[in-house]
Formats: C-alpha cells, sequence, structure tokens
C-alpha cells in the first residue's frame, strides 16, 4: 500500500473514496481512531492508501476530478 494523501479535512476523505470506488480502486483509511485520542480536535491527519499498482491510476482520477492533493 502507497500513501496517496494526507488530510485534516472530514470530507476530502469520502469524497476521494467514492472517486476511487467509482474507478474500481480499492482504498484503505489510517489513523481513523485517532481521532479518540486527540479529542476530536482535527490536529492529527488522515491518511488514505492504496495499493502500489494502482498509485498511479489514482492519483490520475483526482486529478482529473481536480482534487488538491501532495503526491
Amino acid at each position: 500500500m502507497e500513501e496517496l494523501l494526507r488530510t485534516n479535512d472530514i470530507t476530502l476523505i469520502p469524497l476521494v473514496t467514492t472517486l476511487l470506488n467509482g474507478e474500481g480502486i480499492d482504498s484503505f483509511e489510517l489513523d481513523v481512531n485517532m481521532s479518540v485520542l486527540e479529542g476530536s480536535i482535527g490536529i492529527l491527519p488522515r491518511r488514505l492508501m492504496v495499493r502500489a499498482d494502482q498509485i498511479d491510476q489514482a492519483r490520475r482520477v483526482l486529478r482529473d476530478a481536480g482534487v488538491q492533493f501532495e503526491g
């Protein structure tokens, strides 16, 4: 798995997950339960991972959709 994006924006992960699912790309969200430890104040970013063989396709999907991300 490779990191596709890292964000504190709680709306970005569901958007990206939906876009990836529409293209048949599986993703996995990390650090979801860290909000319990931090008190839900949003300082710890969540990460979205995709399979290494699909990372280029996933980045292309996000670029084509106009999603701003690092990577």
